[in-house]
């Protein structure tokens, strides 16, 4: 996680974040007036760009899709939940491009996102999918803990309303913009120093795991507690009511939510050249 922090000595990679952050809001308020949780998210087709711009830009990918979408909370879902959506959308970027570094889904000798290979358009939709669930568990999670929407409701609706996007059309727009920004030198691997880049393998193979582990465990489990204190799945959720604010769903959930985030410190630096 050292890189999260570090890029800011990088005048390169604040500027990335500036322009994701641009870009995203950009995309995001157009649409805020396709409601689907009143006051709380909307249609987001924006939601193909932070697992794009995670794997482009890196931290400054993650760092610029949280900003961006707090921007966008300004024109109409601004409140407390936008802490947890602050968090939830970088780690919709952050997610992506460190499980694409060490989980093993691509070859250590070939981890360029250029998805020229059926490997990484499979490692593509594997960790935009991650990165989708990871956002919703945070953001269901937090508004469940706050006793606002149940878990189940939005944790569906937020999972379905990314991963489509964030499939469906960033697989293309990855494949248009990687040559581009390779070609000028933006791609986040190059512009941060050595030391500051992750390497797979090691501590940061089993960092990896940990964080799909908490993901899926977290979000799967949550639901799984959520239904039994009588939650719906997606719409179906403000219908049939249910206990929100289920001690179950705050525990299995939470303990995804720490996982997720515990997780990040595990995957570890290279070592300086001596």
């Amino acid at each position: 996680m050292k890189e999260v922090f570090s890029m800011w000595k990088k005048t390169k990679m604040v500027v990335l974040v500036a322009l994701s952050a641009g870009l995203y809001a950009a995309l995001l308020i157009p649409f805020k007036g396709f409601v689907l949780i009143p006051g709380i998210t909307e249609f987001r087709p924006a939601s193909v760009l932070p697992v794009v711009l995670g794997l482009l830009f890196g931290p400054a990918g993650a760092w610029g899709s949280a900003i961006g979408n707090l921007i966008g909370d300004f024109f109409g879902s601004l409140g407390i939940g936008s802490f947890f959506g602050f968090i939830g959308n970088f780690m919709f970027a952050y997610v992506p491009y460190k499980l694409w570094m060490n989980l093993g889904l691509v070859s250590r000798d070939d981890m360029e996102p250029d998805l020229k290979s059926k490997r990484k358009i499979v490692a593509y939709v594997l960790v935009a999918v991650l990165g989708s669930l990871a956002c919703a568990l945070v953001i269901a999670w937090g508004l469940e803990v706050l006793g606002l929407v149940p878990f189940a409701a939005l944790g569906s609706i937020i999972s379905l309303n990314n991963s489509i996007p964030a499939v469906v059309l960033g697989i293309p727009v990855m494949i248009v913009l990687y040559p581009r920004v390779k070609k000028w030198d933006l791609l986040w691997t190059d512009v941060m120093d050595p030391e500051d880049v992750p390497v797979p393998g090691g501590m940061s193979g089993i960092g990896g795991f940990f964080m799909t582990v908490s993901i899926l465990g977290g979000m799967i489990g949550g639901l799984a507690a959520a239904f039994r204190a009588g939650q719906g799945f997606l719409y179906k959720g403000f219908e049939t009511g249910g206990d929100v604010g289920s001690l179950g769903v705050l525990l299995v959930a939470g303990i995804g939510t720490v996982g997720l985030i515990l997780s990040s410190f595990i995957q570890t630096m290279p070592e300086k050249n001596k």
